[in-house]
């Protein structure tokens, strides 16, 4: 398993739209998804241990961000052929016990994944109001553990930022994580 690191934000990118099908049965897109302050998206999947490190801190800052009019989709777009633990019954399964407030939806083709060069889980583009990209770091100083508890929310801190001003911090440390897992024809 590779362990990976994002590039740094390239600020005003314009997020690119999508149709997938989500956990909850429904086709989620762009317009669906966003809320007026902005539009988290996140590449994540089961079984990476990066994402499941963090995956209750998640819940917690898409439920405050929701607050500030900031709103969050997860994207899986890992090949479930040779990762099981990432099929979407199991993504169904993970959504449900973890109470995700947001969509999970489902990138079987990898399209998506490319088009925003996602390289990892987690991966996070965050979007202001206007659907700009204002954030590309990491949720905060955990790997494969989770943090210590009071650690800095990087990711939190810089959404908000993004929820009052309609910009991204300057300084943003890179999320890190495992690859995503490109099907191989």
């Amino acid at each position: 398993m590779a362990s990976l690191e994002t590039p740094v934000c390239e600020f005003g990118w314009k997020a690119i739209d999508f149709d997938l099908l989500g956990v909850d049965g429904k086709r989620h897109n762009l317009n669906s998804a966003k809320g007026e302050k902005g539009l988290l998206v996140m590449f994540i999947c089961n079984h990476c241990p990066y994402v499941k490190a963090i995956q209750d801190r998640l819940v917690r800052d898409v439920n405050e961000l929701k607050q500030y009019g900031i709103n969050a989709i997860a994207i899986m777009s890992n090949d479930p052929a040779d990762y099981p633990e990432d099929s979407f019954d199991n993504m169904v399964r993970i959504a449900k016990e973890l109470n995700y407030p947001f969509p999970y939806v489902w990138d079987e083709t990898q399209e998506i994944a490319k088009a925003y060069g996602a390289v990892c889980t987690p991966d996070f583009f965050g979007f202001n109001g206007a659907l700009e990209l204002q954030y590309r770091g990491r949720l905060d100083a955990s790997r494969k553990e989770a943090a210590a508890p009071d650690v800095r929310r990087d990711l939190f801190e810089g959404m908000l930022q993004v929820a009052r001003t309609g910009r991204g911090p300057e300084d943003q440390i890179p999320s890190i994580g495992c690859s995503i897992k490109w099907r191989t024809e």
